[in-house]
């Protein structure tokens, strides 16, 4: 996964809506490494990374709204 560089172009109910997804994806290999270990980790980090840009990019236009 690569670093997120189309959030600002994204309408706020498309960010809720990927957050939403990334959320549960991340729900998910979590769940699936406590059971069997990932061949690769660092995709649990990149998605918890993720989701702080789009929480970010969220709260940046809640900011910018008031």
């Amino acid at each position: 996964m690569k670093k997120e560089e189309g959030l600002k172009e994204l309408s706020t109910n498309d960010l809720i809506e990927r957050l939403d997804n990334e959320t549960t994806h991340l729900t998910k290999l979590r769940l699936n490494h406590a059971v069997n270990p990932l061949d690769n980790p660092n995709t649990l980090k990149a998605y918890r990374r993720s989701i702080a840009r789009i929480k970010t990019e969220l709260r940046r236009r809640e900011i910018e709204q008031s």
